[in-house]
């Protein structure tokens, strides 16, 4: 087990969760996700929002459309699972929560030695957050209840691919709180 883990939330947001870009599952995550970051709160666990905040001229508009706009309601983190004072809240430009978002320097400011990832996509933004941690040498846990992408193939394959490739350690949310409580 790890000493020092911290709790990433990946794009929760409107837009992704109920708006343009909405996941079908989205909604069937919410609850574990509050769950897990309700109990890494109480054990004074950090938890990190990075949530997509665009300007118009970023490569993913040119992909997705606009969506998540920089500002917009579309933007903002869902509120069943609104930061609370105290959480570490960042914008991102890209799919991963790491780059140009200064996540890397806040984790080893805060001694983390392993990252938990939860929201979306697990295809897109998990992935590419989990690529760049795995080159940072941060360790991976992904509850897999507290992830999903467009489909269900796209999330298994990206599932299979994050433990294969970056020796994501996939597990549920109450296994992952079980394992905090001991």
């Amino acid at each position: 087990m790890w000493d020092s883990p911290c709790v990433v939330v990946v794009d929760m947001l409107e837009d992704f969760v109920r708006g343009k870009l909405a996941a079908r599952e989205a909604l069937k995550i919410i609850d574990p996700i509050r769950d897990l970051i309700s109990m890494a709160r109480s054990m004074q666990k950090p938890v990190i929002y990075v949530g997509d905040a665009h300007f118009p001229h970023d490569p993913e508009i040119a992909i997705w459309g606009e969506h998540a706009m920089k500002g917009s309601e579309g933007a903002a983190v869902i509120k069943e699972l609104a930061p609370l004072p105290g959480d570490i809240v960042l914008e991102k430009r890209t799919y991963s929560g790491f780059r140009e978002t200064g996540l890397d320097l806040i984790l080893r400011s805060l001694k983390i030695d392993c990252l938990v990832l939860v929201g979306l996509h697990t295809h897109l933004c998990i992935r590419h957050t989990a690529a760049d941690a795995f080159f940072l040498n941060y360790p991976i846990v992904i509850p897999v209840d507290c992830v999903c992408a467009f489909s269900t193939q796209e999330h298994e394959s990206a599932l299979e691919y994050l433990h294969k490739f970056y020796g994501a350690e996939l597990t549920t949310s109450q296994s992952l709180r079980e394992r905090w409580k001991t």
